[in-house]
């Protein structure tokens, strides 16, 4: 036999309508009862009819997450992405919510799943899981004043948009440091993309560093073409480049690997440095000296901060700043 709310009711002493202000965590119950009522549940193996609940409260009790454009092999197995959903799961379940998954291979086909998802009421809300100058997604969220939880810093609307970031200017610029302590004084900061916001914060962070010790800047080496892998050794050889900044993992080990076909050895030539401790790190020799993000915290505030608007619990920008570490492996040496 299936228990219902009149069963838990009996059982638990209370009106049928205590049980379902329970259900609805209403504040007029007090903790004591609720955690009684809740008890005598799950000893019954109650679980609450959700879509019948979800339609009177008119809501889909689900909230999506965006992926960025899946693009490239990098984006597409980068461990990052995974890591965030499964935070972002186990914090929604908490407050039994379930998540879906918005991706595609480009803007447009994304942004039409996005459109679908919010017309169709299918979700309640969304996690935006990049940040990207000129974005249709971000701007489509922001006109439909659809609540949203950007993971990053958004490029413009920043007292209007809640986000939760790492300070990754300040991020480029300990990364920079770190290579400087180590007495390197001719560094190249290096990726893979140049329209992200992390991309323009963390590269200001690399010119801040060398700026304040007096040592050369230089253009960022953004690999986006194939002649751009081509004249790397050209590059190295005109900069007298002893060091890279790499703007994540995955690249910084296709760099190193770039480096190798060209007779430089890492870090004996080369050294390394790049961000976000994802599994990659230490899958090879050399391990990569990188700086943990925390992405797990990410996640389950930015989940936290969408379940906050959804409830109308907040309506202006807020920004929270997740701390980093660095992580000292095999890929910088000291000059």
């Amino acid at each position: 036999m299936v228990s219902t709310v009149k069963d838990v009711a009996k059982k638990a002493k209370v009106s049928p309508s205590t049980v379902s202000r329970v259900i609805n965590d209403h504040p007029s119950i007090s903790a004591e009862t609720k955690q009684r009522v809740r008890k005598i549940m799950d000893e019954m193996g109650y679980f609450p009819n959700v879509t019948a609940r979800n339609l009177g409260k008119q809501r889909a009790n689900s909230f999506g997450v965006i992926l960025p454009p899946l693009d490239s092999r990098e984006r597409l197995g980068n461990p990052l992405y995974l890591e965030l959903l499964n935070a972002v799961n186990e914090t929604a379940a908490e407050f039994q919510i379930t998540t879906a998954v918005a991706s595609a291979n480009n803007s447009k086909t994304l942004l039409e799943n996005v459109t679908r998802m919010h017309r169709q009421k299918q979700v309640d809300g969304f996690i935006l899981a990049y940040s990207e100058k000129d974005d249709p997604v971000a701007e489509y969220l922001y006109q439909n004043h659809v609540p949203f939880t950007l993971i990053g810093r958004p490029p413009e609307r920043e007292a209007d948009i809640v986000y939760v970031d790492n300070d990754n200017q300040l991020l480029g610029k300990q990364a920079t440091e770190h290579l400087i302590e180590k007495g390197h004084k001719n560094i190249l900061f290096v990726s893979n993309v140049n329209q992200e916001v992390i991309f323009f914060e963390r590269y200001f962070g690399y010119q801040e560093a060398m700026m304040l010790k007096g040592y050369p800047t230089h253009s960022p080496l953004t690999m986006l073409k194939p002649e751009d892998y081509t004249q790397f050794p050209e590059v190295i050889k005109e900069t007298g480049a002893t060091a890279l900044v790499v703007i994540d993992d995955i690249f910084a080990l296709r760099m190193i690997q770039l480096a190798t076909l060209h007779g430089y050895k890492v870090p004996d030539d080369l050294s390394v440095i790049s961000f976000n401790n994802s599994i990659f790190a230490t899958l090879v020799h050399p391990y990569l000296t990188t700086i943990d993000i925390d992405i797990s915290d990410l996640g389950r505030l930015g989940t936290q901060k969408l379940i906050e608007q959804i409830e109308q619990k907040q309506s202006s920008g807020v920004q929270l700043v997740v701390p980093h570490h660095l992580i000292q492996r095999e890929t910088v040496r000291t000059i």
